[in-house]
């Protein structure tokens, strides 16, 4: 099981907790989580400078995540799982001054350069510019162009994002299956089911069933 990113509203301890009490539950053998913009305690660097916004009190970055002890935490990271390489990461394009974002094409390009070639499904919590991307109402792509070109280069068999909450569904182009997994609409509604690809470890997944 894949989780790509805000699994809280803005990284409370107790939700963080929850979060974590409901992987537990989970019959999944194995779970990877990133974090996502509204996580923002996971931010270390930005909630400490910004946690007034969000919070009474600052509350211990590095203690909040090490509260996710019923699943794999991926930042900038890789594991292996039953053969398949995932990597995870949960940088974006500046998007309303919220946790994890880049501002400008370098910042991005320099996270985007760690994700190393062979990896099997590589989980951003953005989209990259073209797949999963579009906000509405006004149709605006925020997808990072500087991904896209990551995941040319390194060729992953799945990309997995959220973020964008109307730009949930799949794709498929040049090999890669792209997937926006969000799970609630633009008012925060739980309406979308959770996606489920097919992948063998060491077989041929160029074109993964998707439902």
């Amino acid at each position: 099981m894949i989780h790509g990113g805000d699994f809280t509203y803005t990284g409370k301890p107790p939700a963080v907790e929850k979060f974590n009490d409901w992987l537990g539950r989970l019959p999944h053998k194995h779970k990877v989580v990133i974090a996502g913009n509204h996580d923002v305690t996971f931010h270390a660097e930005y909630y400490h400078t910004k946690y007034r916004r969000y919070h009474d009190q600052r509350f211990p970055s590095q203690k909040t995540k090490n509260s996710l002890t019923n699943c794999i935490y991926l930042e900038d990271g890789e594991v292996t799982v039953e053969g398949v390489r995932i990597y995870g990461s949960p940088w974006q394009p500046e998007f309303c001054d919220w946790a994890f974002n880049l501002s400008g094409s370098e910042a991005l390009k320099e996270k985007w350069d760690l994700i190393p070639t062979g990896i099997d499904i590589l989980v951003t919590h953005g989209p990259p510019f073209g797949f999963g991307g579009i906000c509405l109402p006004r149709r605006e792509d925020a997808g990072c162009y500087e991904l896209l070109q990551a995941i040319k280069r390194t060729r992953p068999i799945i990309h997995v994002a959220g973020h964008i909450h109307e730009g949930y569904g799949a794709a498929s182009d040049n090999g890669v299956a792209y997937v926006n997994a969000s799970s609630v609409n633009q008012k925060y509604a739980l309406t979308n089911r959770a996606v489920v690809i097919d992948i063998t470890a060491g077989e041929d997944n160029t074109n993964p069933i998707v439902t």
